[in-house]
């Protein structure tokens, strides 16, 4: 008899403890595939402490492989789902399509950022909800304090200082107050000019911060923040967002150059594609996280609406306390309803309390619902992170010891740039990359308020700033992908995207290019800071112009190498076949076309040139140019000049390239 087939969508907090359980639970009598667009588990109550720079990237992920040594792990977004015929069809993180049967599917996709309607937000706010985020949000900051700290003005450096948040709730509250203290430890050793220092703003519509939680957590995070310079501003947001700052809803406009977006998450789109019923964009489900309807169905984490028994009436909240209940109340109903478990079990948890680190031996928890402050609440809250996280314990513990009695290492990596990781994404933990593949999701699977745009995912960029659209507040470093400046050689098609083995080798696009089509630049060019071959240079190995390659006339140097005349398929010189200018190919405008072409050396049997046979006018000698037609080769010729350089009309402004948010 055949294993079933579970498989299960989302390695977060729900999809990773479903997936560990049920390996335990089966002991190899099932097969168990994980489907995870990454291949680690994020604990991202810590992230905040990463952005920070208290610890380490790798410290807050777990391997999903080492972790997970029975269970397949497919590395892939799910773009849409066959209830019918048990089936899932994925994307996988080099554009490849693939098909995955189930028995028993348990959906646990997580959330992604929740993007409201405000003019600008899109392009200018940056999400908090993966590791990209993090990893951008430290250098970004480190960048401003730095840049400040060299300002030329005092308007400048404070706004390059200005630092808002919006969103008072777990996660803001702990980067405002995570942020406010990094910051100030950089001016320590860097002062601002004028005795300046970092200004961060925490702006919610909510009447106090972490309104979610206890009214003491509350009053102990406020007071914390504003002892230690944070400005809360409680009843405010943001109307809109501009590359200068953001116009408040109080009619005050604050200069700043960056915008952190926490202000809540939404269910992953891929549910409402499913066309089951739905509560607040989640999926309902019994108190057994079924799917009411089909038995082979489940549901856990973020994408549920689980019946919170213990508040009839009501579903349990969004938070990763009750996703990692519901992964282990998953598993075990998964494997009842195929006889390899005991009885089904409901969902039923009591909140043990909540804690929020705001860093340094401040904190604010209420376990078992004692509330705790300062150094107690700290030792408790870091006690909790250590045993909840699946892993790393020891790492993250030593990394909190060296944060004790060490400077933090405020440094700029530059890993992740500000187009890599849009506002608007389905996938926040997976950084954008240039070159990379396109993927067409489905409509129905990434659809609804906020979903990534499909100009977004294939490569050209949106307003949030994908790679090929100049966001004016970026500031990649010259000759890096996101610049705003994409080199295009000269023509008036628009540029096509490249796929990323070619882009990863530094080859030049393959294809056709007809006139006017726009050749994207290859990464490895940008990744050296080298410009577009411009007139007259001379280029490296495998570019545009100068000599032909061998085989090509005029002899020249080895294959692929330019100089003289270029080599066919080559821009400049004596073109190759199928490219404009001097000597084009058959079946391209221009010169000897080819025939049943018009013009030069028209077919047999057409009016004009060189006449077919029978035919009035003559047989004159075959292969002959038509009259008014080029000579061979593309020498210039009196009527005919040799094809030069074309004036480059893509160069950039050097401006365009210089301020980030």
């Amino acid at each position: 008899m055949s294993r079933p087939r579970i498989l299960i969508v989302g390695a977060g907090f729900a999809g990773f403890r479903t997936a560990r359980t049920l390996s335990r639970l089966t002991r190899g009598r099932a097969h168990i595939t994980l489907l995870n667009p990454t291949d680690y588990f994020l604990y991202l109550p810590l992230l905040p402490q990463v952005a920070a720079g208290i610890l380490e990237p790798r410290r807050v992920t777990v391997s999903l492989s080492d972790s997970l040594p029975d269970v397949r792990l497919v590395l892939g977004e799910a773009d849409r789902i066959d209830l019918d015929d048990r089936t899932l069809h994925h994307t996988g993180p080099e554009g490849e399509g693939g098909t995955l049967a189930y028995d028993r599917l348990v959906l646990a996709a997580g959330s992604v950022n929740k993007l409201l309607p405000i003019p600008g937000v899109a392009e200018h706010a940056h999400g908090f909800r993966g590791l990209p985020e993090a990893l951008y949000l430290r250098d970004h900051v480190t960048r401003q304090v730095e840049l400040a700290a060299s300002a030329d003005d005092a308007r400048t450096c404070a706004a390059r200082c200005t630092f808002v948040v919006v969103g008072a709730g777990y996660t803001g509250t702990e980067v405002a107050a995570h942020g406010q203290m990094f910051t100030d430890a950089q001016v320590r050793r860097h002062p601002l000019r004028r005795g300046m220092r970092p200004r961060w703003m925490l702006l919610d519509v909510a009447p106090r911060v972490l309104p979610e939680m206890d009214g003491k957590l509350s009053a102990t995070a406020d007071r914390v923040l504003r002892q230690r310079g944070v400005d809360v501003r409680m009843g405010t947001s943001v109307k809109e967002a501009t590359h200068d700052g953001v116009l408040l809803t109080d009619g005050e406009f604050v200069e700043s150059r960056t915008l952190v977006w926490c202000v809540g998450v939404r269910p992953d789109p891929l549910v409402e594609s499913l066309g089951l019923p739905m509560e607040k964009g989640r999926l309902l489900v019994d108190p057994h996280l079924r799917v009411p309807g089909r038995p082979e169905l489940f549901a856990c984490g973020d994408v549920a609406a689980v019946p919170d028994l213990e508040n009839p009436g009501s579903y349990t909240p969004m938070t990763a306390q009750h996703a990692w209940r519901h992964g282990k109340v998953a598993a075990q109903n998964v494997a009842a309803s195929l006889g390899l478990g005991g009885a089904r079990t409901p969902y039923r948890h009591r909140d043990l309390g909540f804690v929020v680190d705001l860093g340094g031996a401040k904190a604010a928890a209420n376990p078992l619902g004692v509330a705790l402050s300062g150094v107690p609440a700290g030792a408790v809250t870091r006690g909790y992170h250590l045993a909840a996280m699946p892993g790393n314990r020891v790492r993250v513990a030593a990394d909190w010891l060296l944060d004790a009695v060490l400077p933090r290492q405020a440094v700029q990596l530059g890993l992740v740039r500000s187009w890599s990781v849009p506002l608007d994404t389905s996938s926040p933990e997976v950084a954008r990359v240039p070159g990379g593949p396109g993927r067409q999701q489905d409509a129905s699977a990434r659809s609804g308020p906020g979903a990534a745009l499909a100009a977004d995912t294939d490569g050209r960029g949106t307003g949030a700033g994908g790679p090929g659209r100049a966001r004016p507040h970026d500031e990649p470093a010259k000759g890096q992908p996101g610049s705003g400046t994409r080199q295009i050689r000269p023509g008036s098609g628009a540029a096509q995207p490249r796929d990323e083995w070619e882009t990863a080798k530094g080859r030049p696009v393959t294809g056709r290019p007809g006139p006017g089509a726009a050749e994207v630049r290859s990464e490895a060019e940008t990744a050296k800071g080298r410009p577009a071959a411009a007139p007259g240079d001379e280029p490296a190995g495998n570019q545009a112009g100068g000599e032909p390659a061998r085989s090509q006339e005029g002899g020249g140097p080895a294959r692929n190498q330019p100089g003289g005349e270029s080599a066919r398929d080559q821009a400049g010189g004596e073109p190759a076949r199928n490219q404009p200018g001097g000597e084009p190919a058959k079946n391209q405008p221009g010169g000897e076309p080819a025939r049943n072409q018009p013009g030069g050396e028209p077919a047999r049997n057409q009016p004009g040139g060189e006449p077919a046979k029978n035919q009035p006018g003559g047989e004159p000698a075959k292969n002959q140019p038509a009259p008014g037609a080029p000579p061979p080769g593309g020498r210039s010729s009196p009527g005919h000049p040799a094809p030069g350089p074309v004036k480059r009309t893509d160069v950039a402004d050097e401006d365009s390239a210089k301020g980030d948010s």
